[in-house]
């Protein structure tokens, strides 16, 4: 029987190689593991260092606690982490992690949220995983929220809930990508609603694949302060730049 099984492991193997997050190149044996090939890894940025104290983005001075964005605005969630930055081999990842159906890239950034943050979130321990949702016919027309896959593929690795359906996009935004802050705030306006009056969470981790400003997520963070959740953190697998 052990025979058997290792015979079907292989041939999925085959069947279903193991492809690199950045490039999608099917990975040579030694780098199954990893996820990411040696020229992808040498180009994507993680996120590391001097961080955003708010939003986590990468800061380009070193004297400094918070981004731009940052010192400008308020956040109404209160703590961002992100893996990569969004540049190189990630927009590529990120564009064929919506458009393509490459589901299978969110294990491995699962594994990387728990291998760099697993801490972090033992410390904040939330209640909850949140996906930015989708809304309901562009869902049904990609067949998937990516925001929602990586949440379950985080889950399985953390251990902790997704709430998928508390929170639903009542209303079909244009695309954020062009729109400055206050565009990108006016757009979203009355977009994200709950979906049940009696929410009983104190700690929640919003999670989405791209955060630029953080407009999504303080929409989605003030609707649930509104009903008493007084801990709300986000993480994203790609963050913009301090720029």
């Amino acid at each position: 029987m052990e025979g058997t099984r290792g015979a079907g492991r292989g041939a999925m193997g085959i069947l279903f190689p193991a492809r690199c997050v950045g490039c999608q190149r099917v990975l040579p044996y030694n780098r199954k593991e990893k996820g990411i090939c040696c020229e992808c890894e040498k180009k994507m940025e993680s996120v590391k260092g001097q961080v955003c104290a708010r939003c986590g983005k990468i800061l380009r001075n070193p004297l400094d606690a918070y981004c731009k964005d940052c010192k400008k605005y308020t956040h109404f969630f209160l703590q961002g982490k992100a893996l990569f930055v969004y540049t190189g081999p990630m927009k590529m990842a990120m564009y064929k992690l919506k458009y393509s159906n490459a589901r299978w890239m969110v294990k491995f950034f699962a594994r990387e949220t728990k291998k760099r943050y697993g801490g972090w979130l033992k410390e904040i321990q939330p209640d909850c995983i949140i996906p930015v949702p989708m809304f309901h016919k562009k869902k049904r027309q990609r067949g998937y929220n990516q925001a929602e896959v990586f949440a379950k593929a985080l889950s399985k690795e953390i251990h902790i809930p997704v709430e998928n359906n508390l929170v639903i996009r009542g209303k079909n935004t244009i695309p954020q990508k062009g729109l400055d802050f206050f565009g990108r705030q006016k757009n979203l306006k009355n977009a994200f609603k709950l979906n049940r009056n009696n929410v009983k969470l104190n700690c929640v981790l919003i999670v989405d694949d791209i955060y630029t400003t953080g407009s999504t997520m303080d929409a989605i963070a003030k609707l649930l302060q509104k009903k008493g959740v007084e801990k709300i953190f986000c993480l994203t697998i790609c963050i913009g730049t301090d720029v």
